[in-house]
């Protein structure tokens, strides 16, 4: 399963938790998003589909030292009842590989798990991306620029200690919230000028050849 993922928090530009340091202000909530580039689980084909999710939690989840953390699912209601069934086993962490070490460290209260349409954009030069859960959440992010930044050119951190997609990704890209906002199962925000990260995941499952 190769593609793309995407973040937008409470933190401030740059998200301490991508270090592995604690969040700016000691607990962070934000959503997360995954579009499925390529991607198979077993023989069931799952391109072209997305995972978003709703999180919070207090402390730096990287050490441990976190708690309180919950998170809600949303799966995209484009996939047929098998896809939508594979993305949960994935997701949730019943099937291995990176995203059943992440779900164990962080240990979230799960508040919900939706089936619901998920927009998604991302820009093919990075300038920008977004999100759209329709009556739960959304979010646009500017690449994060500057009066030195070379046109064009992406701020970026290559060998992040602290990617939510594992370890050996290509580098993040940098970007600041033009929008931020959710309203669902006890996650609730709204705001401007924070932290997002952008970066290419390639996982694959312990039963991959």
């Amino acid at each position: 399963m190769a593609g793309y993922w995407f973040d937008t928090c409470k933190c401030e530009i740059p998200c301490p938790c991508s270090f592995a340091q604690p969040p700016t202000y000691g607990d962070c909530d934000g959503i997360r998003l995954w579009h499925i580039r390529t991607g198979d689980y077993g023989d069931l084909g799952l391109s072209g589909l997305n995972v978003a999710m709703l999180v919070s939690y207090a402390g730096n989840v990287w050490t441990g030292e976190h708690h309180d953390a919950r998170a809600a699912f949303f799966f995209d209601e484009r996939g047929g009842e098998a896809q939508l069934a594979a993305l949960r086993v994935i997701f949730t962490g019943r099937a291995g590989g990176w995203p059943q070490r992440f779900v164990e460290m962080l240990r979230p209260e799960i508040a919900a798990v939706e089936s619901s349409p998920i927009e998604v954009r991302i820009a093919d030069d990075l300038a920008g991306w977004s999100v759209r859960l329709p009556g739960y959440a959304e979010a646009t992010v500017e690449a994060l620029t500057g009066p030195t930044s070379a046109e064009g050119v992406r701020v970026q951190v290559h060998n992040l200690p602290g990617a939510e997609v594992g370890p050996g990704q290509p580098p993040a890209t940098w970007g600041r919230t033009t929008l931020d906002r959710a309203d669902a199962f006890g996650f609730s925000w709204e705001r401007v000028g924070n932290s997002s990260a952008h970066i290419p995941f390639d996982w694959t499952g312990p039963g991959a050849a």
